[in-house]
């Protein structure tokens, strides 16, 4: 009996003891809920997007541009390096920096025209006496241009050389322009003036060189670039925002991207390079761009049949083809163009300036934002109104880190890119040296290069994923002098479209070219990409960029009177942009939309269908596959959606969050194909890349059917069906992305 009671007993006080253990941690783990649990679910603060709205500031704006143009700063000048030295501190600053911030230096191989024997453009006599020389410098209207350090226009990367011979006519330079003057003239041993538009700057020599053209000058007509206005008493600057008579574009005459030394590797000290007769998409005969003063002298003496109506300009004369060579009763007549072109390559060192802020929660996942540094002079529009506006964007989210207000989800990474203009060297070196940590961790990149080319209008180009973000950040920003109404609805009024699922929208337009940096991003490394800007209203100027581009007169004087008094265009490009910047790096769901992506590929797909069944058919080529290809895109897309609206990713185990986030992170890098354009550096974005075949439609596919559409070979038919498939087998990879893991 005693046995009885004493077990009974035991049991009662195991029991009771239990109980207050399992009571004392229930409660415990009930009322303190771990710190990593809040930190996982951590979501978009719509409060702190309005405060960072509300804190950008424009005169800080015009204060920064104010500052980064005081002097020119091409690439690796001295004021290059006064803008590294400004950025570095801006970013360190102890109030308002970043987390860290850094220098990254790459040896590159740039052009530059000799300081001590400038590039000249005669016109000689048979005897060699010079009856006319154009302008060695812009025409000085201020203090600007008078800059010892104003680069003379050149052509970078056109060889050398003292080419002369008698004048062509040679529109755009386009290969069907050369095809057609070649029809009326001889071109051996000709000079050839073309103007800027319908073709890549080399691409003006490349296609000119197999006629037997020796030389080529380059100039902006005033019918594209300033609506026919030529006269500096009253009609461009310092009046308007219009090119003044002497204005020359200069540029980066190269059709590939990146270091031309070192294709797919860092430009660092020790890097292996190829020899420098291996480079190609460059010049391979010497060019000179000049001012359309000067080409007016030139055409307006040319001889020989009149050119065609379409290759008229704003010149009040006649374009004629030349005979080769001016009229009888011109003052050149039997005299020669001679170019004298010194122009030398160097390696240089190149610094990108690098910026971050740590993550909380996903330190390892990269939103990237970035702009180039470098100008060809001042450079107030192109690209000190992207790089003042990036500024201020750091500006205001550093001090909300600073002040403990503020840390991302995920990781910011801020790029102030060196040697863009001679051919997104900066970020293209960049991505080769961290090409895995970027290919594996990398959310999206944000690029904002010319800021603000005009003041009328948002205009975003981007992967259509990233198309919703962009829309409802444009919905939260008021457009510039309004209270009430929106950029969304401000753009719309601009640049719409049609879109099956949501009506009319704001277009967002294509990354299909390298035009920027965002090009090794979203074509190299497959990283959902963005491009944002203000730009002009379209319908009241055919200016095919702001005329100020790449010359002397882009400066602080012609940004602050011409493009955006005020800066306030600047202000809601900063308040656009760093709202989706803040919505990528904090958002638990990536704000990416996959349907928006298949609808897009079904736009893709009805314009190929259209243009080429009828045409692959007859070559035993089958164009069904790949509408089944996108079928299957579609479908796994609408399964992912379904899949998110049934899931309450807050309350549910983190790890299903990161797997959604990775198919949407990753969705672009599954349209990589490294094979599908081998001859084309960098390219390998099977739907983004850029095509000359002129249609909204698969690249690759356009450009290989046009092709063999042409010549009728075989094997280009052969190439036709071979871009087929990789467009097959890319589409067919993104849908299984976007589907279950296994």
């Amino acid at each position: 009996m005693l046995k009885k009671v004493l077990l009974g007993s035991l049991g009662a006080v195991l029991v009771l003891t239990a109980g207050i253990l399992l009571g004392h941690f229930g409660i415990q783990r009930g009322s303190t809920t771990p710190d990593w649990v809040v930190d996982v679910t951590q979501d978009v603060d719509e409060a702190l997007i309005q405060k960072f709205i509300a804190e950008v500031d424009n005169i800080a704006i015009q204060e920064n541009l104010r500052e980064l143009t005081k002097v020119p700063h091409m690439a690796t000048s001295p004021g290059d390096e006064k803008t590294v030295q400004y950025m570095l501190k801006r970013w360190q600053d102890p109030e308002t920096g970043l987390d860290q911030a850094w220098r990254e230096e790459y040896k590159v191989y740039l052009s530059f025209p000799d300081p001590n024997t400038p590039n000249k453009v005669t016109v000689v006599s048979p005897s060699d006496a010079v009856l006319y020389t154009a302008r060695e410098k812009e025409k000085a209207y201020s203090s600007d241009q008078e800059d010892a350090e104003v680069v003379q226009p050149y052509a970078a990367y056109a060889p050398a050389g003292h080419p002369k011979g008698r004048l062509v006519y040679a529109n755009q330079g386009k290969p069907s322009d050369y095809f057609l003057l070649n029809q009326t003239l001889d071109l051996t041993g000709t000079i050839a003036i073309t103007r800027y538009g319908g073709e890549g700057r080399a691409g003006k020599a490349i296609n000119a060189a197999p006629y037997g053209v020796i030389g080529v000058l380059v100039y902006t007509d005033p019918w594209d670039i300033n609506d026919g206005k030529m006269s500096d008493n009253n009609e461009t600057y310092p009046y308007s925002w219009y090119m003044p008579p002497s204005g020359v574009e200069r540029g980066s005459f190269n059709t590939h991207y990146g270091d031309m030394l070192t294709p797919y590797l860092a430009a660092k000290d020790d890097t292996y390079r190829i020899p420098e007769k291996n480079i190609t998409g460059i010049p391979p005969i010497p060019t000179q761009p000049i001012g359309f003063e000067d080409a007016y002298a030139l055409i307006c003496e040319l001889g020989g049949e009149p050119a065609p109506s379409e290759w008229q300009g704003a010149f009040n004369c006649t374009y004629n083809f030349g005979g080769p060579g001016f009229k009888p009763t011109s003052n050149f007549n039997n005299s020669d163009v001679k170019l004298d072109i010194y122009n030398r390559e160097e390696l240089k060192n190149s610094a990108n300036v690098m910026g971050v802020i740590r993550g909380s929660v996903e330190p390892d996942r990269y939103v990237i934002y970035g702009n180039h540094r470098d100008s060809w002079v001042h450079g107030a529009i192109d690209p000190s109104s992207g790089t003042s506006v990036m500024l201020e964007v750091t500006r205001v989210l550093g001090r909300m880190v600073k002040q403990g207000k503020w840390r991302p989800r995920r990781s910011i990474i801020f790029g102030s890119w060196g040697a863009e203009e001679f051919g997104l060297i900066g970020s293209t070196e960049y991505t080769e040296e961290y090409y895995s940590k970027l290919s594996e961790r990398s959310v999206a990149y944000i690029n904002v290069d010319i800021a603000v080319f005009a003041n009328a209008t948002l205009r975003a180009s981007g992967s259509p994923s990233a198309q919703s973000v962009i829309l409802k950040a444009s919905k939260q920003v008021k457009t510039p002098g309004s209270d009430s109404t929106s950029v969304y609805d401000n753009w719309i009024r601009y640049f719409n479209r049609t879109s099956p699922a949501y009506g009319v929208i704001p277009n967002v337009g294509f990354l299909t070219g390298a035009g920027s940096d965002y090009a090794a991003f979203i074509h190299f490394l497959g990283i959902t990409s963005m491009d944002i800007s203000y730009t002009y209203d379209r319908t009241k100027t055919r200016a095919r960029i702001y005329p100020a581009y790449h010359t002397a007169y882009d400066t602080f004087d012609y940004a602050s009177k011409f493009i955006d008094p005020g800066f306030t265009s600047h202000q809601t490009v900063a308040r656009t942009a760093g709202n989706v910047l803040m919505r990528l790096a904090d958002s638990l769901l990536l704000p990416f939309n996959c349907s928006d992506y298949a609808e897009t590929l079904e736009g893709y797909l009805n314009k190929a269908m259209e243009l080429y069944t009828d045409g692959l058919a007859a070559h035993m080529i089958a164009i069904e596959p790949l509408q089944n290809a996108v079928r299957n895109f579609r479908s796994a897309a609408a399964r992912l959606d379904q899949l998110i609206r049934d899931s309450d990713l807050a309350n549910e185990t983190p790890l299903k969050v990161r797997r959604i986030n990775d198919q949407l992170m990753l969705l672009d890098r599954a349209f990589l194909d490294p094979g599908a354009f081998p001859d084309r550096y960098g390219f390998r974005h099977v739907i983004w890349a850029s095509s000359k075949a002129g249609q909204a439609t698969f690249p690759g596919l356009a450009d290989a059917y046009t092709r063999a559409r042409s010549t009728g070979l075989d094997s280009d038919w052969k190439e036709a069906h071979r871009q087929l498939s990789i467009l097959i087998q890319a589409i067919q990879g993104a849908a299984h992305t976007l589907g279950d893991a296994i």
